[in-house]
């Protein structure tokens, strides 16, 4: 039953088989939950975003909500990526930063490590960059969350997020901006 794709996943449990959704739970678990952990950056309430997005699933399927189009890991992000945006408009926890500058800092890491020492700067580098995402807004951090850290296509993100491509390339534009004005700001060197 682990070869089913996710369309046969869904009609068997509609159907009544129980084991089919926890295939595609399981499927689908662990990138869920990275995407909101990544967004929110608290373990906690990543777990409780996590387990009500599988209720409502659960709930969707089950009262007919879902119409089967081939979709369903872009359906499932979907809500994933609105429940974090709830859970943000709920809490009002969105910074701003802007600038006036253009760098794409998240392709400018060495592709080779060719000793402890350039891994060892690699992986601080890293810890940096990944700080500064998390001070991005939410829309912008999504975006870099989904694009660098996930590998979506800026297709697949303007299909999650329900944004044109066009508006998906504009917030990562922003993204890059708003790193390269605290990348100045805090000293950070990037290798």
């Amino acid at each position: 039953m682990k070869e089913l794709n996710d369309q046969a996943l869904v009609g068997a449990y509609i159907n009544g088989d129980d084991g089919a959704i926890n295939l595609l739970i399981e499927r689908y678990r662990k990138k869920v939950y990275n995407y909101i952990y990544i967004l929110v950056k608290d373990s906690d309430i990543a777990d409780d975003i996590s387990q009500d997005l599988f209720i409502k699933v659960l709930g969707s399927l089950k009262s007919g909500k879902y119409s089967d189009n081939g979709k369903f890991q872009s359906w499932i992000m979907r809500i994933a990526h609105n429940m974090v945006i709830d859970y943000f408009r709920q809490n009002k926890l969105n910074r701003n930063v802007s600038t006036d500058t253009d760098v794409d800092i998240l392709n400018n890491k060495n592709l080779v490590e060719s000793n402890v020492e350039d891994a060892m700067i690699s992986k601080q580098t890293e810890t940096h960059v990944r700080l500064l995402v998390d001070k991005l807004p939410v829309e912008q951090r999504e975006v870099v969350v989904m694009r660098h850290y996930l590998g979506l296509s800026f297709k697949e993100i303007s299909e999650h997020t329900g944004v044109s491509i066009n508006t998906a390339l504009g917030r990562m534009r922003y993204a890059l901006l708003n790193l390269r004005k605290m990348i100045e700001r805090y000293n950070i060197v990037i290798s």
